[in-house]
């Protein structure tokens, strides 16, 4: 004689064997519903990593746009003086390492200058006009202002200096702290990007003193 299902299905002696109560979910169907969960948890995941993963195979993120004031205190709009490369620069001549950086800053404007592909767009942070122009003279016009903060975080910088190398409208190296952009590396990861290696990508792969 065929000995009980209940038992068959439940190893483990007599004590597993009483048939679960009709609103009980058997351990098969309780196994089902395991399985959905998981299924439901991996969908929820892939749904997550397709809005948070990069797009195309790169790490690159969409540069952010904002309101600065120009040297005369009107509004003027970042994109609108973007090149399409562009170094976005946060600085202050309140930070001793921005002071130190800049006049290596100064020799890339000049030796990448010929390009009109590129651009240096620097923001002073917190910062006033007087001590920007007393302190970079005739390069003070071209200075926007960034008195809060607000565009400088909203690229995610919260200290100074932090340069942003922008291709296209979208950000693909952050330069963290004071650089030597007399460096003939640093100068190649920008000449790369200008078209056709860029109008500075000869004079600008060594700086001069």
């Amino acid at each position: 004689m065929a000995g009980d299902p209940a038992q068959e299905q439940q190893p483990g002696g007599a004590e597993h064997s009483t048939p679960a109560p009709a609103d009980t979910p058997t351990p098969g169907l309780r196994g089902v519903g395991r399985q959905a969960r998981w299924i439901a948890a991996v969908i929820t995941l892939l749904g997550i990593a397709v809005l948070v993963w990069p797009r195309g195979g790169d790490s690159t993120t969409a540069a952010p746009a904002g309101f600065l004031l120009d040297a005369g205190g009107r509004a003027a709009t970042l994109g609108a003086r973007m090149a399409p490369v562009t170094l976005v620069h946060f600085w202050a001549t309140w930070c001793p390492p921005c002071i130190e950086e800049s006049p290596a800053l100064d020799r890339l404007v000049r030796d990448f200058g010929g390009d009109r592909n590129f651009a240096v767009l620097r923001v002073a942070v917190a910062d006033s006009s007087s001590r920007v122009e007393a302190f970079l003279g005739a390069g003070a016009p071209g200075v926007l202002y960034d008195p809060q903060w607000e565009v400088a975080h909203r690229y995610g910088t919260d200290q100074l200096p932090e340069t942003y190398l922008v291709v296209g409208g979208r950000i693909v190296e952050k330069f963290i702290g004071e650089v030597d952009w007399d460096d003939p590396a640093v100068r190649q990861k920008i000449a790369a990007r200008l078209p056709r290696g860029g109008a500075g990508g000869t004079s600008g792969m060594t700086g001069s003193s």
